[in-house]
């Protein structure tokens, strides 16, 4: 790869603030679609061949405008979806530390292990969207990609490109509509934004 854009989707339908919405398949609100029209404005003086999208409608929604008027390629890849909070998704995180006090305290305690029940742990969520990185190297050293993609699947995949330990994934900002770029320079990734607000213009 080239360039590698990390996009988290936009705002989504609903009341979605402080629950857990990991695998909950909420669409993108028409703010959402604004947030990334912005991107894609921003996006559309960079040079761009693929666009991967997870099979959540959100991350589709997102690859979908995007790649709009520019005839550029969107691949849907399951690996790339949210994180599963098994039980705890759509609920509400102090509902959560209510009804279930020593998993919530476990889950401060090992925020890399921890599995909600039914769910995956965030070693889990590493487990499946690190070998997108591996499989994209494979598909050309001249690609520019962007990824359509979800505040755990984005900041898991910039701890992995940082060399940074997964227990600091939420040091990593990833406001709706965040930008994050990675460039390839002698073969090394370097970060040059990070989970940034759309540039203006």
């Amino acid at each position: 790869m080239r360039k590698l854009w990390l996009i988290r989707h936009g705002s989504v339908v609903g009341d979605a603030r402080d629950r857990y919405i990991g695998r909950t398949d909420l669409p993108m609100s028409r703010d959402g679609e604004v947030e990334i029209e912005r991107v894609a404005a921003f996006l559309s003086r960079e040079p761009l061949d693929l666009v991967l999208a997870s099979d959540l409608a959100r991350s589709r929604r997102t690859a979908e405008i995007l790649a709009d008027d520019r005839h550029v390629p969107i691949r849907v890849l399951p690996a790339l979806a949210e994180i599963d909070m098994g039980v705890w998704e759509g609920r509400l995180r102090s509902d959560i530390a209510h009804a279930y006090p020593e998993a919530w305290a476990e889950r401060g305690l090992d925020i890399v292990g921890f599995r909600p029940p039914g769910g995956e742990s965030f070693a889990d969520l590493a487990a499946r969207v690190v070998p997108v990185l591996q499989d994209l190297a494979e598909w050309g050293t001249d690609l520019n990609v962007a990824i359509a993609g979800h505040a755990g699947v984005n900041r898991t995949l910039l701890c992995h490109l940082l060399g940074m330990p997964l227990d600091g994934l939420f040091r990593i900002a990833q406001a709706h509509g965040s930008v994050s770029l990675v460039e390839w320079r002698r073969a090394a990734a370097v970060v040059q934004l990070l989970g940034a607000p759309c540039p203006a213009g």
